[in-house]
């Protein structure tokens, strides 16, 4: 089965506004319309690239790993970029008939991880964001 992919649209109205309102903590997220032009398209976009007609991200959880990797790292928004990777990941998940049986807390410092970790380790950290996410997901019906 294909992955279902998502739309800007769909971070805006879905993702972005859960984040706001469920993950603010002690620092606000800033409106939509603040993001920085065309990143968070890329953002959406790499992990269903293909080369020679093969996907590079295979899969849900190969998709979402690279997702939730680009999301952290290319900062698409000013602030808030974590909380935002997190409700977008847990929305693709959702989309797809499956979510991450891991709480919020947990996911925001995992991403926390993510952020520290250096660029050049980039394939590593992809394999082990789907290390963790192969670990916690389960079918939407479960939850």
């Amino acid at each position: 089965m294909r992955t279902k992919r998502m739309t800007v649209k769909e971070v805006e109205y879905v993702a972005f506004s859960f984040a706001q309102k469920l993950m603010t903590y002690d620092e606000p997220i800033p409106e939509f319309g603040t993001r920085f032009p065309n990143i968070l398209e890329s953002c959406i976009d790499t992990p269903f690239m293909q080369f020679n007609r093969k996907d590079l991200y295979r899969g849900l959880i190969g998709k979402a790993s690279a997702l939730f990797y680009f999301m952290i790292k290319n900062h698409p928004f000013q602030n808030g970029n974590k909380r935002i990777a997190v409700m977008t990941v847990l929305y693709l998940f959702h989309k797809n008939g499956k979510w991450i049986k891991m709480s919020n807390e947990d996911l925001y410092n995992f991403a926390k991880g993510i952020a520290r970790s250096k660029p050049t380790s980039r394939e590593k950290i992809i394999i082990q964001i789907q290390r963790t996410l192969k670990k916690y997901t389960i079918d939407l019906k479960d939850t």
